[in-house]
């Protein structure tokens, strides 16, 4: 008979075999913050203009070479539980804002640090986050008087170059004038008159070889596709749209033909083909120049789109049809009819252009109505594109941002190092123990401008002293740190035009801190059993035979 080992008293003798649990302050407190900790030292190298980029190589062994937080995290399957939750939090900034997510993670990552003090030194997690929570309220009253710029008029050009610089200055340092030229003008051109401007309505199209300064902006779309028949050009042309092949029809029930001579068999081919023919002379006569299918064009009809001098265009994503629809206005029309007026869209030129050795479809649209627009990037590597595509895409991200709240604040570590002085002020007046966590809240600020100077070449408390000095006189809270001097030095950011989204900080603050404040309130992690399933694969060369 088998001797049965009773279980130890506890949560463990409720749980299943192999679930695993850590409770108390050296167990899951400490646990925690130390994980979150190396999660933010690695994204802090990574931080400002001059932050270095991570290679990731993710599950299924594609390669990223990037500095943008964003992407190393989505690309890295971060299976600690608490790093998940700062992970959250800056997806959820991503979302909001579309920038800023380094800021959540490497705050998030030295407030725990400092809140690792402040237990050490015997005061409660209950108390440091409300602390926090306190600090959060404060620097958020400050935050509206440190805005040293405002854009009422986001239709122009100029302005909004002087305001996404910095966006794509931090992403692309030393390619940031060009790339903000471009993106500059492709937004303002595509803003509607009315209601709000949406993402999705720059494309980007990356095609390989030449160099960055080839890159240039489409007012309409570009596809990376060849036209299906002889015709390559069309001007002001009238354009149907149909998400199903352009063929002869298959009827939707079966049926059997019974054909007893050839003379039947000759008529009955003949038929189709004249069917097909009415059908597309119908669309010409519609004044029709191009038609785009979301299936194949089938040699037969090909034949007769040559014959009336029609453009085929062939799209495989639906999305795709549904985005040329919007740009030239037309409908998507789900079988093969003569279009009405209203269904058909208009576009200044549909031609084929040859970029590099790549080929492409390119529908122009030079006037006021024009609804999309696509910013082509030209570039040596996959690698190098993708990381311009993702400077560009939180470039957009802020502009769309803008047109809802067009106030920034002085960049360069200036707010956090203002907000820091400020929270420490306030630190001293409050009485009991949140005052401990008040003032850690505001030397936790300080990582920025350390980060900033740190990486480039600079001594980071050096840089952050020099900020204080600054800092302390009236008119020194748009003073920044200097990354292009050659010793440590400081600049006014608001004079040279360093700025700072006000919503970004806003919503990067309160992320930050309800991360933070959400792991010191832990004091168990549970784990149940993984769920069985096939034991992961052995590495290549692996003797483990078990």
């Amino acid at each position: 008979m088998a001797l049965s080992v009773p279980k130890a008293p506890g949560v463990s003798q409720m749980l299943k075999d192999g679930a695993r649990m850590y409770s108390g302050l050296e167990e899951a407190v400490y646990r925690n913050i130390s994980a979150c900790k190396e999660f933010a030292q690695t994204m802090r190298s990574a931080y400002g203009p001059n932050g270095m980029n991570k290679m990731i190589i993710n599950h299924i062994e594609k390669q990223f070479v990037t500095s943008d937080a964003g992407t190393i995290m989505r690309e890295l399957d971060v299976e600690h539980p608490a790093a998940k939750l700062i992970v959250m939090a800056s997806q959820m900034q991503d979302a909001e804002v579309g920038d800023g997510t380094n800021f959540v993670v490497v705050l998030a990552g030295a407030l725990l640090e400092s809140a690792e003090e402040l237990l050490r030194l015997g005061i409660t997690t209950a108390e440091i986050a409300d602390g926090y929570e306190k600090a959060l309220e404060k620097a958020l009253e400050i935050l509206p008087k440190l805005v040293c710029h405002k854009i009422e008029d986001y239709r122009n050009v100029d302005k909004v170059k002087d305001v996404l610089r910095t966006t794509i200055m931090s992403k692309q340092y030393g390619q940031e004038d060009f790339l903000n030229d471009l993106v500059s003008k492709a937004c303002v051109s595509i803003l509607p008159d009315e209601g709000t401007f949406n993402v999705d309505n720059i494309r980007i199209c990356k095609i390989l070889g030449s160099g960055l300064p080839k890159s240039e902006v489409v007012r309409g779309m570009v596809f990376k596709r060849f036209v299906e028949g002889d015709v390559t050009f069309a001007e002001k042309a009238k354009i149907a749209i149909f998400s199903c092949p352009v063929d002869i029809i298959q009827t939707e029930t079966k049926g059997t033909v019974l054909i007893k001579s050839a003379d039947e068999l000759m008529k009955f081919s003949s038929g189709e083909e004249s069917l097909l023919e009415n059908q597309i002379k119908a669309i010409a006569d519609a004044g029709v120049k191009v038609i785009v299918a979301g299936g194949k064009v089938g040699d037969m009809a090909l034949h007769f789109l040559n014959k009336y001098g029609l453009m085929a265009v062939r799209l495989n994503s639906k999305f795709d049809l549904r985005r040329l629809s919007r740009s030239v206005n037309a409908t998507v029309l789900p079988r093969i009819t003569t279009p009405s007026q209203e269904e058909l869209g208009y576009c200044d030129k549909v031609c084929i252009e040859e970029l590099g050795d790549t080929t492409i479809v390119a529908f122009r649209n030079e006037g006021k109505d024009s609804r999309i627009a696509t910013v082509v990037i030209r570039g040596a590597t996959d690698n190098f594109m993708d990381d311009i595509e993702r400077a560009l895409d939180d470039a957009v991200n802020s502009f769309k941002c803008l047109t809802r709240d067009g106030r920034y604040l002085p960049g360069a570590g200036a707010t956090e190092i203002e907000l820091a002085t400020q929270l420490s002020a306030y630190a001293d007046t409050l009485p009991g123990l949140e005052q401990y966590s008040v003032r850690k809240f505001a030397q936790a600020l300080e990582v920025f401008p350390k980060a900033l100077s740190e990486n480039s070449g600079f001594n980071g408390t050096e840089a952050v002293n020099l900020l204080y000095l600054a800092h302390n006189s009236e008119s020194g809270k748009n003073i920044g740190f200097d990354i292009e001097a050659e010793t440590a030095s400081t600049i006014d950011a608001a004079k040279a035009k360093i700025f700072d989204l006000y919503q970004g900080k806003f919503w990067g603050l309160k992320y930050a801190v309800g991360a933070a404040t959400t792991i010191l309130k832990v004091d168990q992690i549970i784990m149940a059993k993984r769920a069985g399933g096939p034991k992961p694969r052995q590495a290549a060369g692996s003797d483990d035979e078990s």
